[in-house]
């Protein structure tokens, strides 16, 4: 049995989505990461970048959510609409653009926005311009089809639902009428059973949820190089 190594997050949330989906069995291991459960000797040996999520499939570790969505999906021949040359591409192309965009933008918006001290007009300026720039992408993008790739359900949906479920916590509690075409395709992911399963995980365990002194310690540790 798969064991997930998981936190309430958007990265983890997808993967989480994803086996609920496939209807894989998996054992979830809960990860505090405000805690600082991330930098266990023993979690750092399948994560080396000490991150969630991570699974361990029987003595097989993969890290990164978009890897652990590649690796499962290919393995369990689902939610992987690559039957063409085009669909292969496009999967590659938009899940490494949740990766490399996506996924930073919108973490380094929420950083500079609610958790860097001051003065800091310069990063939030560039991080929530960046953030809603790769969401107007997205927006437009899907203004003309129903799902993110070949006109199917797959992985790419999985992977921006994870952080489309945080639009209004980074861009502001009036994103949604703004981007109309995301919020018409994640209320009908929302409307699965599966990404309702996946959301209530975090309902079954108890995760920290304050941001004191001691949870940034663990979760931006480059701050102790400026004393904070």
């Amino acid at each position: 049995m798969i064991k997930f190594f998981f936190h309430p997050s958007p990265n983890p949330l997808k993967v989480a989505l994803f086996l609920e989906e496939a209807k894989i069995p998996y054992e979830l291991i809960p990860v505090d990461t405000r805690k600082g459960q991330q930098h266990d000797p023993e979690f750092v040996k399948i994560n080396p970048n000490a991150k969630t999520p991570a699974i361990l499939d029987g003595d097989i570790p993969v890290f990164d959510s978009n890897a652990i969505l590649l690796y499962l999906a290919a393995k369990h021949a689902a939610f992987l609409p690559a039957k063409t040359d085009k669909d292969k591409a496009d999967i590659s192309s938009w899940l490494m653009f949740v990766a490399t965009g996506i996924g930073p933008y919108c973490g380094q918006s929420v950083h500079f926005k609610r958790f860097a001290p001051e003065p800091k007009e310069y990063a939030v300026n560039r991080f929530d311009f960046e953030a809603w720039r790769h969401w107007n992408i997205i927006e437009e993008h899907l203004a003309t089809r129903k799902w993110m790739v070949a006109d199917k359900y797959s992985i790419v949906d999985m992977a921006v639902w994870g952080w489309a479920r945080m639009i209004p916590f980074v861009l502001g509690d009036d994103a949604w009428t703004k981007l109309p075409h995301i919020k018409r395709w994640i209320d009908i992911i929302n409307a699965r059973p599966a990404a309702q399963k996946a959301e209530g995980l975090k309902a079954n365990y108890e995760f920290k949820t304050t941001v004191d002194a001691d949870a940034l310690r663990h979760l931006f540790p480059a701050n102790a190089k400026l004393g904070l």
